[in-house]
């Protein structure tokens, strides 16, 4: 007979919800479900093991008397309206927790390589006005406009921000799955990005599901959060007009390193026209969603022209990006695994790793990846071989 064992239905309950499971997927994944709930039967150790597994939660949590309280390890800058957003993904809290333990590795590594305090973090409050956080950032980066006229589009102008942030000292980790699990997909509704402050090794993570125009725009956010010194989980949001005071001057300083307004005010022609949204766009190498969120900060908008406007051109680049994907699916893991690591931390991972500091398991553990063959082509990807 197998072994069946008592499990609290609110556990049960709690699992099923933290994992975001909607009823056909209940009766796919655990069609037993409601009789373990009921009491009418117990699972048996094997079955319970599997519902652990696939809700991913750790299977020793199923045996407390109560669901425990699993708080964000990060404060919580979202809003839906004018209210804290309800309980934590599994997938969530599971993409701090990797992003956590990498920062921790690699603040060890940096400091024990005689790396120094970076001055930029907690260098600004939200009492700095955001016109002079924004030229810090712009010139720590060397992404004034001038600069960017080496930029093909808007697309290498993120990836031009990536490698720059991440070479002034900040990890930058662009991920649409959590860890390397193409089946837990992150869901850009719940969060678009975090920033880990830290004064040796800061980290910031992009959901990588989201738009590439809301990527861009969510990267100098969360770096406008180290700028401040705080770590923070945000929902970057550009239509936003409540909310958390550090959110709003995070929105505030990213939406000006982008397109400085002044810069703006002289160049926009004076009727928003297709044609004028994208010229301006190619302009400053952003995508046109940043150019109507400026274009409504300069006032050449009001509210509820510009939220009908964003709504309609953000469908459109939603759609575009459905089309370009279908094109080119598949994908390169060797191009793409370095971007979802942060390359910084992953040439910093390889190198320890062949200087014997870090073992070939920890490396592993840390890249997620199994097999020997795979590190050895990601190494030669990132130019260590």
């Amino acid at each position: 007979m197998p072994v069946r064992v008592s499990v609290a239905p609110s556990l049960l309950e709690w699992a099923v919800e933290r994992a975001g499971w909607d009823d056909e997927t209940i009766e796919r994944r655990a069609p037993k479900l409601d009789e373990w709930i009921s009491g009418e039967r117990q699972p048996t150790l094997k079955q319970l093991e599997s519902f652990a597994q696939a809700t991913h939660t750790p299977f020793g949590l199923l045996f407390l008397p109560e669901p425990p309280n699993e708080p964000l390890p990060i404060p919580d800058m979202r809003t839906v309206g004018n209210a804290t957003v309800p309980r934590p993904s599994v997938d969530l809290l599971d993409t701090i927790y990797i992003c956590q333990t990498r920062q921790e590795w690699y603040r060890d590594y940096a400091r024990n390589h005689g790396a120094p305090q970076l001055d930029f973090v907690g260098s600004a409050t939200t009492d700095t006005p955001p016109v002079d956080a924004a030229r810090a950032i712009r010139a720590a980066l060397g992404f004034d406009l001038t600069e960017r006229t080496a930029f093909a589009n808007s697309d290498d102008a993120l990836r031009q921000l990536i490698d720059r942030t991440e070479a002034i000292g900040v990890l930058v980790m662009v991920n649409g799955i959590v860890g390397g699990d193409t089946h837990r997909v992150l869901d850009p509704e719940e969060f678009r990005g975090f920033a880990l402050s830290d004064p040796v090794a800061p980290l910031i993570f992009v959901n990588g599901t989201d738009t590439k125009a809301a990527q861009i725009f969510t990267l100098v956010h969360e770096l406008a959060h180290v700028w401040l010194g705080g770590s923070a989980l945000s929902d970057a949001a550009m239509t936003a007009l409540d909310g958390v005071a550090e959110e709003l001057w995070c929105n505030r300083v990213s939406a000006e390193v982008l397109v400085p307004l002044a810069a703006l005010r002289r160049d926009y022609q004076g009727e928003l026209t297709p044609q004028e949204l994208t010229r301006l766009a190619r302009r400053y190498r952003v995508s046109t969603l940043v150019i109507l969120k400026r274009l409504f900060d300069a006032r050449f908008l009001g509210w509820d022209d510009y939220q009908v406007r964003y709504e309609a051109e953000r469908e459109a680049v939603i759609e575009l990006a459905k089309r370009f994907r279908g094109e080119n699916s598949g994908g390169n893991y060797y191009y793409t695994q370095p971007l979802r690591l942060s390359r910084q931390f992953a040439r910093a991972v390889v190198a320890s790793t062949y200087q014997g500091d870090t073992s070939f398991r920890d490396a592993f553990q840390l890249l997620g990846t199994k097999k020997h063959e795979t590190f050895a082509r990601l190494a030669d990807e990132i130019g260590i071989g």
